[in-house]
Protein backbone atom coordinates (compact mmCIF):
# COMPACT_ATOMS: atom_id res chain seq x y z
CA UNK A 1 0.00 0.00 0.00
CA UNK A 2 2.40 2.76 -1.52
CA UNK A 3 2.04 5.93 -0.47
CA UNK A 4 -0.01 6.06 2.66
CA UNK A 5 1.65 7.22 5.83
CA UNK A 6 0.41 5.52 8.43
CA UNK A 7 0.85 6.62 12.19
CA UNK A 8 1.97 4.50 14.58
CA UNK A 9 -0.85 2.26 16.13
CA UNK A 10 -1.14 4.51 19.12
CA UNK A 11 -2.39 7.32 16.82
CA UNK A 12 -4.99 5.02 15.48
CA UNK A 13 -8.83 4.87 16.35
CA UNK A 14 -9.30 2.06 18.77
CA UNK A 15 -10.72 -1.41 17.45
CA UNK A 16 -14.38 -1.75 16.07
CA UNK A 17 -15.45 -2.49 19.66
CA UNK A 18 -16.89 1.04 19.29
CA UNK A 19 -20.68 1.29 18.36
CA UNK A 20 -22.53 -0.36 16.10
CA UNK A 21 -23.63 1.32 13.08
CA UNK A 22 -25.91 0.58 9.63
CA UNK A 23 -22.98 0.50 7.71
CA UNK A 24 -19.30 0.32 7.35
CA UNK A 25 -18.98 4.00 6.22
CA UNK A 26 -20.87 4.91 9.22
CA UNK A 27 -19.15 2.74 11.59
CA UNK A 28 -15.53 4.43 10.47
CA UNK A 29 -17.11 7.78 11.03
CA UNK A 30 -18.62 6.85 14.54
CA UNK A 31 -15.47 5.62 14.97
CA UNK A 32 -13.26 8.05 13.76
CA UNK A 33 -15.29 10.30 15.62
CA UNK A 34 -14.73 8.45 19.05
CA UNK A 35 -11.31 8.78 19.18
CA UNK A 36 -11.12 12.35 18.06
CA UNK A 37 -13.52 12.88 21.63
CA UNK A 38 -10.79 11.14 23.23
CA UNK A 39 -7.71 13.88 22.18
CA UNK A 40 -10.22 16.27 23.23
CA UNK A 41 -11.02 19.77 22.26
CA UNK A 42 -9.23 22.33 20.76
CA UNK A 43 -7.38 20.20 17.89
CA UNK A 44 -5.93 20.60 14.41
CA UNK A 45 -7.92 18.76 11.35
CA UNK A 46 -6.90 15.31 10.75
CA UNK A 47 -6.83 13.59 7.95
CA UNK A 48 -7.65 9.24 7.39
CA UNK A 49 -7.28 7.22 5.09
CA UNK A 50 -10.07 4.72 4.50
CA UNK A 51 -9.20 1.16 3.23
CA UNK A 52 -10.53 -1.92 3.15
CA UNK A 53 -9.51 -3.86 6.04
CA UNK A 54 -9.62 -7.78 4.59
CA UNK A 55 -7.45 -6.36 1.69
CA UNK A 56 -5.18 -4.69 4.50
CA UNK A 57 -4.60 -7.97 6.26
CA UNK A 58 -3.63 -9.97 2.55
CA UNK A 59 -1.88 -7.15 0.98
CA UNK A 60 0.08 -5.28 3.95
CA UNK A 61 0.03 -8.62 6.70
CA UNK A 62 2.78 -6.41 8.75
CA UNK A 63 1.14 -3.17 8.89
CA UNK A 64 -2.27 -4.89 9.75
CA UNK A 65 -0.29 -6.49 12.78
CA UNK A 66 0.63 -3.73 13.69
CA UNK A 67 -2.61 -2.00 14.26
CA UNK A 68 -3.91 -4.97 15.71
CA UNK A 69 -5.74 -6.35 12.96
CA UNK A 70 -4.04 -9.53 12.26
CA UNK A 71 -6.69 -12.46 13.17
CA UNK A 72 -9.41 -10.17 14.72
CA UNK A 73 -11.98 -11.45 12.53
CA UNK A 74 -14.82 -9.23 13.90
CA UNK A 75 -12.98 -6.01 12.46
CA UNK A 76 -14.72 -3.25 10.84
CA UNK A 77 -14.79 -3.58 6.98
CA UNK A 78 -13.03 0.10 6.71
CA UNK A 79 -9.71 0.31 8.89
CA UNK A 80 -8.72 4.43 9.54
CA UNK A 81 -5.30 5.51 9.04
CA UNK A 82 -4.29 8.78 10.29
CA UNK A 83 -2.12 10.16 7.89
CA UNK A 84 0.67 12.88 8.66
CA UNK A 85 -0.65 16.06 10.26
CA UNK A 86 -2.34 19.04 7.96
CA UNK A 87 0.60 22.03 7.42
CA UNK A 88 -0.40 24.35 9.79
CA UNK A 89 -1.51 28.01 8.44
CA UNK A 90 -2.68 25.70 4.98
CA UNK A 91 -6.54 26.60 4.06
CA UNK A 92 -8.27 23.41 4.51
CA UNK A 93 -9.67 23.85 0.52
CA UNK A 94 -6.22 24.23 -0.83
CA UNK A 95 -4.38 21.42 0.99
CA UNK A 96 -7.38 18.58 0.02
CA UNK A 97 -6.52 20.31 -3.45
CA UNK A 98 -3.08 18.36 -3.09
CA UNK A 99 -4.38 15.42 -2.12
CA UNK A 100 -3.94 12.00 -4.65
CA UNK A 101 -4.87 8.78 -2.84
CA UNK A 102 -3.68 5.57 -3.59
CA UNK A 103 -5.57 2.70 -5.36
CA UNK A 104 -5.22 1.15 -2.38
CA UNK A 105 -7.19 3.80 -0.70
CA UNK A 106 -11.40 2.85 -0.48
CA UNK A 107 -11.99 6.41 1.14
CA UNK A 108 -10.76 9.41 2.99
CA UNK A 109 -12.28 11.15 6.33
CA UNK A 110 -11.60 14.39 8.31
CA UNK A 111 -12.41 15.62 11.33
CA UNK A 112 -12.38 19.43 11.69
CA UNK A 113 -13.49 21.85 14.73
CA UNK A 114 -15.63 24.65 13.46
CA UNK A 115 -18.17 26.95 15.59
CA UNK A 116 -21.22 27.28 14.02
CA UNK A 117 -24.79 29.75 14.28
CA UNK A 118 -28.48 28.50 14.29
CA UNK A 119 -29.98 28.91 11.85
CA UNK A 120 -32.21 32.34 13.10
CA UNK A 121 -28.73 34.18 13.34
CA UNK A 122 -27.65 34.03 9.66
CA UNK A 123 -30.04 37.08 9.22
CA UNK A 124 -28.14 38.71 11.29
CA UNK A 125 -25.23 38.25 9.66
CA UNK A 126 -23.54 41.72 8.24
CA UNK A 127 -23.05 42.37 4.31
CA UNK A 128 -19.38 42.50 2.87
CA UNK A 129 -17.38 40.68 5.60
CA UNK A 130 -14.64 38.90 3.72
CA UNK A 131 -13.76 35.47 5.83
CA UNK A 132 -11.25 36.46 8.33
CA UNK A 133 -13.61 38.70 9.70
CA UNK A 134 -16.58 36.60 9.44
CA UNK A 135 -14.78 34.29 11.37
CA UNK A 136 -14.40 37.42 13.89
CA UNK A 137 -17.92 38.03 13.95
CA UNK A 138 -18.90 34.16 14.24
CA UNK A 139 -16.44 33.84 17.07
CA UNK A 140 -18.33 37.03 19.17
CA UNK A 141 -21.70 35.98 18.35
CA UNK A 142 -23.64 34.69 21.62
CA UNK A 143 -25.45 32.35 20.31
CA UNK A 144 -22.49 30.09 18.55
CA UNK A 145 -21.32 26.71 19.15
CA UNK A 146 -18.79 24.51 18.93
CA UNK A 147 -18.87 21.48 16.52
CA UNK A 148 -16.78 18.64 15.57
CA UNK A 149 -17.51 17.47 11.96
CA UNK A 150 -16.31 14.06 11.17
CA UNK A 151 -17.03 13.52 7.60
CA UNK A 152 -15.81 10.56 5.35
CA UNK A 153 -16.40 9.81 1.83
CA UNK A 154 -15.51 6.15 -0.80
CA UNK A 155 -14.70 6.42 -3.96
CA UNK A 156 -18.09 4.92 -5.39
CA UNK A 157 -19.43 7.92 -3.52
CA UNK A 158 -20.87 7.30 -0.77
CA UNK A 159 -20.84 9.46 2.40
CA UNK A 160 -21.05 10.08 6.12
CA UNK A 161 -21.20 12.45 8.43
CA UNK A 162 -21.00 12.54 12.58
CA UNK A 163 -21.35 15.93 14.40
CA UNK A 164 -20.82 16.57 18.35
CA UNK A 165 -21.60 19.61 19.82
CA UNK A 166 -18.85 20.91 22.69
CA UNK A 167 -22.01 21.49 24.82
CA UNK A 168 -23.36 18.01 24.43
CA UNK A 169 -19.56 15.94 24.32
CA UNK A 170 -21.30 12.22 24.87
CA UNK A 171 -21.71 9.59 22.34
CA UNK A 172 -25.22 9.48 22.66
CA UNK A 173 -25.55 13.23 21.22
CA UNK A 174 -23.45 12.64 18.03
CA UNK A 175 -25.41 13.11 14.60
CA UNK A 176 -24.67 11.41 12.03
CA UNK A 177 -26.29 11.38 8.04
CA UNK A 178 -24.62 11.55 4.56
CA UNK A 179 -25.80 15.22 4.13
CA UNK A 180 -24.50 16.99 6.83
CA UNK A 181 -21.36 18.96 5.64
CA UNK A 182 -21.74 18.87 1.75
CA UNK A 183 -19.22 20.92 0.88
CA UNK A 184 -16.84 19.40 2.58
CA UNK A 185 -17.96 15.71 1.44
CA UNK A 186 -17.94 17.27 -2.12
CA UNK A 187 -13.79 18.70 -1.24
CA UNK A 188 -13.12 15.01 0.10
CA UNK A 189 -14.43 13.69 -2.85
CA UNK A 190 -12.69 15.61 -5.15
CA UNK A 191 -9.32 14.08 -3.74
CA UNK A 192 -10.53 10.88 -6.07
CA UNK A 193 -11.13 12.23 -9.37
CA UNK A 194 -8.42 12.40 -11.86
Amino acid sequence: MSNVSPSTPSDQPPPASGPIAASPLTRAVLEIDEYASGLGWDQPARLFALVDTGQLRSQEPELAAQLGLDGDEAAAPLTPIEQDEIPAGTPLDEFLATIAWPDAVAGCALTVERQMLPPSAEASVPDGLDDKALTKWVAAHPDRQEVRMTVAVLRDGARESALRLREKDSPKEVLTGSALVPGLAEALAATFEA
